[in-house]
């Protein structure tokens, strides 16, 4: 379960990091079906795409940790499955978006179970161990 926790956080580091920069430099490009919403979202989603580049680094900083924090895997964890609940909420609001965000909400709703079940992994067997 360990390598599981550490694989997964460091697979969630790198794509958060690599999917913010993306938003960040390419703008409304990044958005599938924004293209042409305007400059307002254009400045949005970079603006949002430097915010979760940070959110990768934070998963990056946690899994170098030596046992992984159990506390910061469960907010890191907390703080996505909410961005998934926001995008149901979108949805009851807005309406079904493309189909890949669609994708993207199931990730966002499913893997945080994952992270909260694998939180206390590491730490966990370093007290096991004494």
């Amino acid at each position: 379960m360990v390598r599981t926790l550490r694989g997964l956080a460091w697979a969630m580091g790198v794509a958060c990091v690599a999917i913010g920069l993306y938003h960040a430099a390419a703008g409304n490009a990044a958005i599938p079906g924004a293209e042409d919403a305007g400059a307002t979202v254009d400045s949005f989603g970079r603006f949002m795409g430097a915010v979760f580049a940070g959110y990768g680094l934070a998963w990056l900083w946690a899994v170098r940790q030596t046992p992984i924090p159990a506390a910061a895997v469960r907010l890191l964890a907390g703080i996505f499955l909410l961005g998934g609940l926001s995008r149901v909420l979108s949805i009851a609001a807005e309406g079904r978006p493309h189909v890949f965000q669609v994708v993207l909400m199931a990730i966002e709703l499913g893997l945080p179970p994952v992270y909260f079940w694998l939180a206390d992994a590491e730490e966990g067997a370093v007290r096991a161990r004494g």
